[in-house]
């Protein structure tokens, strides 16, 4: 039977202008290459949307039926295809031909009218006449293979082999079929001759790793991301504000007037297919013009049908996600033009490459391979910079295939001069810097807060020194609603995107830094069990405390969390050995360095030693203000705030005037009635105070303000390296244990301090406005309002009993009794 329709093949190929042959594959290969390059089929591609369209045209052109017999013939016997692959497809011709003309007769006269509607042009006309009528005697004579015994040889054969390949790693390549026909696999250059100049002529794209890393772009972000987020933000606004927003839009962004269309009309809000299947194209020229090992090329198509499988259950959901993309990327409504007839040609038709639906292309095998390869290609620390940094430097995600790439010069010192200018820190610092940058307190501050309100126990709404506005408390009091959240992220991301700047400078050497790459991962994985549950984390806190100088992040991190592609949800999620960017301060020494309270920002890590820039401006505030210059100096004055301080002179010197008020007030007359030296002066001026009783100062206890003063000092000493770690951490102790002495809690603490401050304060015309700025920030650190300003609202008074909750999570200092580590 094969036999006898390999004969019908080959007589019909006469109308072609084909010598007879009992074997329509045994033509000579390079005649049946030159007769296919002379026919326009230059390789496999334009191979398979000539059979493509062939077995899919229109009843009234049946030239188009016989031209893919012979292209099928051609393509067999020149090896661009197997003989039992151009078989198949001519049994499948076959079967449309014999199924739509009931005879011989019928079949030739219906090849007649589709040639003379196109016109009779050539010598070769005359040519197919003739073999028309030549076909039509041996029919009627019984001779060759006539129409009812094709028929019954049709029927009796098995099918042959599919149309399109069947290994389960080129099943994802029919997502191809849109854009171009992938014929036979593995790939080859005979598949797609030009790849390398449509690379470059559409994708600007000159080698493998820039190649690489569009595929990974598309795959993690693409054209999606933006359109997305923007759709979002439409949603939100009335008629008036897109319009809007599509006046101002209109120049940066082409597809805006068509976006605010699908918008207004209701039309489904997804078009990731746009960069899904431009992912498989991208592919597929890869592996046809060998920049891509086939089986990495494999890899990218199965994680584009991994994607689909994800977002569409059918081809036409696809299809239209596709279009609705492409008119965004063209910024022209293409959903009411005539149907593409390639998309029609592959939706109907029932031997086409779209047989079954998306989500039954891809096997597990083939997935869990591709997902592997997907990971080995992100699998380092400085993806996970990539992911971080992307959320507020989308650009990044075109790095992915080389994160450490060298950099233009450009992007090189906008890194640097954002470090400089945005940080403050500079290339003589050493990548050690970055350590500053590691808030583990921070965490744990945020952390306690959200537990302490979770149970009902939230700081003062208001202090004797004022109280918060209501947007600061409302953002303070959200925080019970993401105690479910360990707060690191909202820490570590901007500690990632600091050091994604830092690798982009150049300025310092990238082991280091990598290291601390390792670090943060290490950490993460620890604190978060998923992707998810960091993307959730992030939004949680992204929301509850959003950046006050930028825009939130809020709709770009649930962005990530939405789809599939996100580089976030194929990085490698592994733990390693336990390790931070910098040390972990424990619970009892964050609390006393929390005593320095407003003198100082809050401090959220152990002081690092700084660099010499830095080290200078810290020594000239020292001698401005303590006339210290020595690290022995500093040890001394140290001791001195410790067992004697401001506090000891205002026993000494002034105490005693409030047991005497007329000596108090002969005094003052005394140095009112006659010129002052400076020392005189501030004399005065203490003496009105202790008369006035200026700020409570002669109730309350003052230590607070040696206290604060202590702990100031001792931070400066240790970034100036004037004390080692370990005599820091015994200042530390020694305040701790000094206001716990002194004072119950933080209102109390606070008043010695406002006190000490308002007192010792020297004759300045600024001074109200120091005043009210201190006070200002003392409601700010007793009320956590804004939320950063300062811890005392999340720990426990030094020598206090524990009173807070224990969070749910394990994102807290260590020295806490309550949490298990």
């Amino acid at each position: 039977m094969v036999d006898a329709f390999h004969a019908w093949w080959a007589q019909q190929l006469v109308l072609c202008d084909w010598a007879f042959t009992p074997n329509p594959l045994s033509v000579e290969a390079g005649a049946a290459e030159q007769r296919l390059l002379s026919l326009g089929i230059t390789g496999r591609g334009e191979l398979g949307e000539h059979l493509l369209f062939g077995l899919g045209a229109g009843s009234e052109d049946a030239d188009h039926l016989l031209a893919a017999l012979e292209s099928a013939a051609l393509a067999g016997a020149a090896g661009w295809l197997s003989p039992a692959q151009a078989s198949g497809w001519a049994f499948r011709i076959a079967q449309r031909i014999v199924r739509e003309h009931h005879d011989l007769r019928a079949w030739l006269l219906a090849l007649r009218r589709a040639l003379g509607a196109q016109g009779w042009e050539s010598a070769a006309d005359d040519q197919f006449c003739e073999a028309c009528e030549a076909l039509a005697a041996l029919e009627e004579e019984g001779d060759g293979i006539t129409w009812a015994r094709l028929e019954a040889c049709l029927a009796e054969m098995a099918p042959p082999s599919a149309l399109w390949p069947q290994a389960p790693e080129a099943a994802p390549w029919r997502l191809c079929a849109l854009s171009r026909v992938v014929l036979a696999y593995p790939a080859t250059s005979s598949d797609w001759p030009d790849a390398v100049q449509w690379l470059d002529e559409i994708w600007q794209v000159n080698d493998r790793e820039s190649l690489l890393g569009v595929a990974l772009w598309l795959a993690a972000q693409g054209e999606r991301q933006r359109w997305d987020i923007e759709a979002r933000e439409l949603v939100g606004m009335d008629r008036a504000q897109r319009s809007a927003w599509q006046r101002d839009n209109r120049e940066e962004a082409p597809h805006a007037r068509v976006l605010c269309t699908f918008v207004d009309e209701g039309e489904p809000l997804e078009w990731a297919a746009w960069d899904w299947l431009r992912l498989v194209e991208l592919a597929w020229a890869g592996a046809c013009c060998g920049w891509l090992e086939q089986a990495e090329a494999d890899a990218l198509a199965a994680h584009a049908a991994d994607l689909i499988a994800r977002r569409y259950h059918d081809w036409r959901s696809l299809t239209s996600a596709f279009e609705r993309g492409l008119s965004l990327f063209e910024g022209i409504d293409r959903r009411h033009q005539t149907p593409n007839a390639r998309q029609q040609l592959l939706l109907n038709l029932a031997q086409g490459p779209w047989q079954g639906s998306p989500d039954a292309l891809l096997t597990a095998e083939v997935q869990a391979a591709s997902a592997r390869q997907l990971r080995a290609w992100r699998s380092s620390d400085h993806h996970w910079l990539l992911a971080l940094a992307g959320v507020r430097e989308p650009d990044v995600m075109l790095r992915q295939a080389a994160p450490a790439r060298p950099l233009p010069e450009e992007r090189r010192a906008d890194a640097a001069l954002y470090l400089q200018e945005s940080l403050g820190l500079h290339a003589d610092e050493g990548a050690s810097a970055m350590a500053r940058y590691w808030l583990p307190a921070q965490a744990h501050h945020l952390n306690q807060l959200a537990a302490d309100a979770a149970h009902g126990v939230l700081p003062p709404r208001k202090s004797a020194y004022g109280q918060p506005s209501p947007e600061e408390l409302a953002q303070r009091d959200a925080v019970k609603g993401v105690s479910r959240h360990a707060a690191t992220i909202h820490m570590a991301e901007k500690f990632a995107f600091y050091l994604h700047m830092a690798l982009d400078s150049q300025l310092f050497e990238p082991q280091p830094l990598y290291a601390y790459a390792t670090s943060l991962r290490d950490c993460l994985c620890r604190f978060y069990a998923s992707p998810k549950r960091l993307l959730e984390a992030w939004f949680a806190w992204e929301t509850c405390l959003p950046e006050s100088d930028q825009g939130s992040l809020a709709a770009e991190i649930a962005w990530h969390l939405e789809d599939p592609g996100s580089l976030f949800h194929w990085l490698e999620w592994r733990p390693g050995n336990w390790s931070e960017p910098s040390p972990r301060p424990t619970l009892m020494r964050f609390t006393a360095m929390a005593l320095v309270g407003p003198l100082n920002s809050a401090v959220w890590g152990e002081p690092q030693v700084e660099s010499a820039r830095e080290a200078d401006d810290i020594r000239e505030w020292i001698e401005n203000h303590y006339h210290l210059a020595t690290a022995e100096a500093m040890r001394e004055f140290l001791s001195f705030l410790d067992e004697a301080g401001d506090r000891q002179e205002y026993q000494i010197n002034y105490a005693p005037y409030t047991l005497n008020t007329e000596r108090l007030d002969a005094e003052i007359a005394i140095l009112e009635s006659g010129d002052c030296g400076e020392e005189e002066r501030h004399h005065l001026l203490r003496l009105r105070r202790v008369r006035d009783n200026e700020d409570r100062c002669n109730e309350v206890d003052m230590a607070a303000w040696d206290i604060a003063q202590r702990v100031d000092l001792a931070i400066a000493a240790r970034q100036l390296g004037w004390l080692g770690l370990d005599e820091f951490h015994l200042v530390l102790d020694g305040a701790y244990k000094l206001a716990a002495e002194h004072y119950a809690g933080w209102q109390e603490f606070a008043d010695g301090m406002y006190a000490g401050f308002s007192f010792f304060m020297g004759e300045t015309p600024e001074r109200e406005a120091f005043l009210a700025s201190f006070r200002q920030a003392l409601v700010a650190w007793l009320c956590a309002s804004p939320l950063l300003a300062g811890p005392w609202a999340s720990l426990d008074f030094p020598g206090n009993k524990p009173r807070h909750f224990a969070p749910l999570h394990i994102d807290t200092l260590p020295g806490d009794q309550r949490t298990l580590h």
